[in-house]
């Protein structure tokens, strides 16, 4: 895994191989400072770690000094054709910047911002979607490519870095998966800047979680991401548990309940679902990485459940319940009630183990 340098938002560090933060974006109007707090406060608690809100005109500019102030998260300004509302942004004590040197205005620009920066210095993202690449690049490379992404990219982080400004954080993003695999790729070994990672407009929810999960767990399992963004259309708070969803299937931020549930057969003799879907449930207040196992039947049932914290697997009888450390314990009955209990009295004693 490549180490990345660290830039700090906040009580947050993003990179040198800190935690992978996850991050979403509200869709509210962000002048109404009501409604944007009541959504981000929503996705802080969904499992976003920082937000981003969109300031695309004065009152927006004006709204973020409310916002910073009552928000539980730090926030990102995404700013585009107006280095001025990045400048009252800055002012107005936002954590991070979102912009594209690229749009707001030339070099002139661009050393008010950085000038900016120093006085109120926080991380910026040079954000770079296949949709908004420079067409003298799409016309050297024949197109919008990965290398042509990444050449943007750096292109633009040079403009802020000539002017002594080097807290910055990348991306380069596609609605092609494997384009956005493939930027990210070139870009990691071309630079060390942390990256921000995300398949951008990966769709509705369904489907486009499955290309995020496709194009950031293969990007994560390569070592590569900083934070992630997984992009739905919609309303935004199936973002953040997707995002989760894709770290905890790979062990990157283990935390709360990790079920295993079988995909059930003929063989199955129990509830299976019923039960997965009430440990998913009731059991979601339980902040420790245990993992929970519901298995239909004798075949990969008692494998699978012993090698959990806790399982239950079923038999024609009724089950086996499992508990780490301990000998297999036969229930009838209410097994879901049975499975539920054992896991609550486990997180009341839990502790760290080998999983």
């Amino acid at each position: 895994m490549k180490t990345t340098k660290a830039v700090k938002i906040k009580d947050l560090l993003l990179g040198g191989g800190n935690p992978i933060l996850v991050q979403s974006m509200t869709n509210t109007d962000t002048a109404d400072v009501e409604s944007t707090l009541a959504q981000i406060s929503a996705l802080h608690k969904a499992g976003c770690d920082l937000v981003r809100v969109s300031v695309y005109n004065e009152a927006c500019a004006k709204a973020v000094k409310a916002l910073v102030d009552l928000s539980p998260v730090p926030l990102v300004a995404d700013v585009h054709f107006d280095h001025k509302l990045a400048i009252q942004a800055l002012e107005n004590g936002i954590a991070k910047l979102r912009i594209n040197p690229g749009n707001i205005g030339g070099k002139k620009n661009i050393k008010e911002l950085a000038a900016c920066l120093k006085t109120h210095p926080v991380p910026v993202r040079i954000g770079v979607n296949s949709g908004s690449v420079e067409k003298d690049i799409l016309k050297r490379h024949g197109g919008v490519t990965a290398t042509g992404m990444v050449e943007s990219a750096l292109n633009h982080a040079r403009l802020l870095e000539d002017e002594g400004f080097s807290d910055l954080v990348l991306s380069m993003k596609s609605s092609d998966v494997r384009m956005t695999y493939d930027a990210y790729i070139l870009a990691s070994k071309m630079c060390d800047y942390p990256l921000h990672v995300g398949v951008t407009e990966a769709g509705l929810p369904g489907r486009g979680a499955i290309k995020s999960a496709i194009g950031i767990g293969a990007l994560l399992l390569n070592g590569i991401g900083d934070t992630i963004r997984v992009s739905l259309t919609g309303d935004p708070l199936p973002e953040p548990r997707a995002a989760w969803d894709i770290l905890k299937a790979l062990n990157l931020r283990p935390s709360g309940i990790r079920l295993i549930s079988c995909p059930t057969c003929g063989r199955t003799c129990i509830d299976v679902q019923g039960i997965a879907e009430a440990v998913e449930t009731e059991l979601s207040d339980i902040p420790f990485p245990i993992k929970v196992a519901v298995m239909g039947c004798v075949v990969n049932g008692p494998g699978e459940a012993k090698e959990a914290d806790i399982g239950i697997a079923g038999g024609h009888s009724g089950g086996a319940l499992f508990i780490k450390g301990r000998p297999p314990k036969k229930v009838t009955g209410d097994l879901k009630s049975a499975l539920i209990n054992a896991v609550r009295a486990y997180a009341k004693e839990w502790q760290p183990h080998e999983l």
